[in-house]
């Protein structure tokens, strides 16, 4: 755990693990989600040589959740973010991976600070409000969501979601679940712990499009294409925005979490990446 200051003065928490030494590697989750999100993945860097830090996001897991609904923006966890970044004092450029609003994270730490970041992976990445549906754009614009209401879900609730979206529809699998128990165990004990406020983040995620021409750092784009959350369409659009797309992957069987769905699959994508930079 590491006491970090923003650049508002404010004291915040940053909960955080870190495994193996070598070329820095920070990892960076989702919306609801945590640092567990890594826990195929950072073993295997450990082992190849990578020094692997992952963090929970403001209002995520253990790091700091403001009391103030309204203090949740994309704008305050970037901040959280870059102070984290900067507590642990590496003096070399990062690869920077980030999965969804983690994606968007790390796209825009690198418009802001090119010559901190070596190499991106993007998992599934949110840098575009319009790649959620037209219904879920309305909601998130409109502040629709009581996350008053959203605190008070339990587990058990949370567990019925996750049941529900990871439920394999598909014939010719022998599966119910794409994800194992493990995985949708552990999401269901990431919404539970995570402040109800951070529902209110989506709708101030910056417009990244066009900016993302300037980031010219190596990348490795993978996506899940059966993503529920976002349109599996606006991944592939990236290798035309992005100018230095060295390899790009899209994992069929998978959804909006590949390197949880398969991480014997996705793994061995970025330690080659890793390995070949």
């Amino acid at each position: 755990m590491n006491e970090v200051k923003t650049k508002s003065g404010v004291l915040e928490n940053v909960n955080y693990v870190q495994q193996g030494e070598g070329a820095p590697v920070i990892l960076t989750h989702g919306l609801a989600a945590s640092l567990h999100d890594w826990d195929d993945l950072l073993p295997v860097m450990a082992a190849s040589g990578y020094a692997g830090y992952a963090l929970d996001l403001l209002g995520h897991g253990e790091s700091y959740k403001p009391a103030d609904h309204h203090e949740f923006t994309f704008e305050a966890v970037f901040e959280h973010f870059s102070a984290w970044v900067d507590s642990l004092q590496i003096n070399e450029p990062m690869i920077l991976v980030g999965h969804s609003l983690g994606g968007g994270i790390v796209l825009q730490y690198a418009l802001q600070y090119p010559e901190r970041v070596r190499a991106l992976v993007v998992v599934n990445p949110f840098y575009d409000i319009r790649q959620l549906s037209s219904a879920m754009r309305f909601i998130y614009r409109n502040k629709l969501l009581n996350t008053n209401l959203l605190g008070l879900a339990p587990y058990r609730l949370f567990r019925i979601f996750v049941d529900l979206t990871s439920t394999n529809f598909y014939a010719g699998h022998r599966e119910p679940h794409v994800l194992p128990e493990r995985i949708r165990h552990q999401t269901a004990e990431d919404f539970a712990r995570a402040s109800s406020g951070i529902y209110n983040i989506p709708y101030t995620l910056p417009y990244l499009t066009l900016d993302m021409r300037r980031i010219n750092q190596p990348t490795l784009l993978i996506w899940g294409s059966r993503d529920q959350t976002l349109a599996p369409e606006s991944f592939p659009r990236i290798e035309t925005l992005l100018p230095n797309i060295v390899s790009s992957h899209s994992m069929p069987v998978c959804g909006h979490v590949p390197h949880q769905c398969h991480p014997e699959n996705f793994n061995p994508l970025v330690m080659k990446f890793l390995s070949d930079l």
